[in-house]
């Protein structure tokens, strides 16, 4: 899977939050990365609500989220070089200055890059990834590959992020064996449609078992 970096303007204000948290997890469903995606909702909104708090009200930001090897870096640009994060030692009581601290807890990593026009504060959060262009290594996806190679016949099995024909005959193989399992059922005298809706359920709630 290819992961090509991406950058969204916006606006200081708290209207704006909910929805880069929202293009945030969007953009990790589409990349394969659903297990982070809580992270990094969370390191959007500290990072952002950092600019309105500190920056000010109104100031023009950016998002800018890409790969930094197998991790997901996310940054925020903002054009004030003065106003630096500072990493507060911040207890429960403390009515603010926990921001950075609930990055450092999630984050790998964390800091600040300063330009000539503006500030750059990052953050990257591990992913799981095999590789910067593979997928999360986790327990479904050993089991689905093994059941896939034994299924096609293929080594190394087939996986979407061999090209666009890679893509085309890993889903097909995987649709035809889901049918033959769904075949399986049905003659076995098995409701195919409740089993399907409990798989779903499963998946929801426990992507990586």
């Amino acid at each position: 899977m290819t992961r090509k970096p991406w950058d969204l303007a916006f606006t200081a204000d708290p209207t704006e939050v909910a929805a880069l948290r929202r293009v945030m997890r969007m953009h990790l469903g589409i990349w394969g990365l659903h297990e982070v995606a809580d992270e990094a909702q969370l390191c959007v909104s500290e990072l952002v609500s950092n600019v309105i708090t500190h920056v000010g009200l109104g100031t023009q930001a950016t998002l800018s989220v890409s790969m930094s090897g197998v991790h997901l870096r996310i940054e925020v640009h903002d054009p004030d070089t003065r106003a630096l994060p500072t990493l507060l030692d911040a207890n429960v009581h403390s009515e603010g200055g926990r921001g950075m601290a609930l990055v450092d807890a999630v984050a790998a990593r964390w800091g600040v890059q300063l330009h000539l026009d503006r500030k750059v504060t990052w953050c990257e959060l591990a992913t799981g990834l095999t590789s910067p262009n593979g997928h999360v290594e986790r327990p479904g996806v050993r089991r689905a590959e093994a059941l896939l190679e034994f299924y096609t016949g293929d080594e190394p099995p087939l996986r979407p992020s061999q090209g666009r024909v890679g893509k085309a005959l890993a889903e097909e193989s995987v649709v035809m064996l889901i049918a033959d399992f769904l075949h399986w059922l049905r003659a076995h005298g098995c409701d195919a449609d409740e089993v399907l809706d409990r798989a779903h359920a499963r998946f929801d709630l426990a992507p990586d078992s």
